[in-house]
């Protein structure tokens, strides 16, 4: 999936409560309105992918956005207005960067940056 060309916007979903259905009505509203090729929604069991499991055990959603195979931003929560201006504005850069051929600005999700430094103090 994170090989489709444009934007990933990704619904990280624990089993106990499962994908975010109120924000589902918003994908598909934004996927209507732009009318693009390069805009993708999926969801992501967080309990059976080893890639995401430092999304575990917590208990509000997290959307992910990928563009060119990279994390570019994280929401968390479900605000429909962020994810709504978010999904345009990384849309809107990820439609520039392979028009002109720019790259993608990859983030670290801070939120764990932190507590992965912490433990990582702790064990030395």
């Amino acid at each position: 999936m994170l090989c489709l060309k444009g934007l990933i916007v990704v619904d990280a979903f624990q089993a106990w409560c499962g994908p975010c259905t109120t924000v589902v009505d918003l994908f598909r509203k934004v996927r209507n309105e732009v009318g693009s090729d390069l805009l993708h929604f999926a969801v992501a069991e967080v309990d059976s992918i080893d890639a995401l499991k430092k999304y575990r055990g917590k208990c509000k959603p997290v959307f992910l956005f990928y563009a060119g195979g990279e994390l570019v931003a994280i929401v968390r929560g479900a605000n429909a207005p962020l994810l709504q201006k978010t999904i345009l504005e990384q849309l809107a850069v990820e439609r520039k960067a392979l028009e002109h051929g720019g790259k993608c600005v990859v983030v670290q999700d801070r939120a764990f940056s932190r507590e992965e430094g912490y433990i990582a103090a702790l064990q030395e």
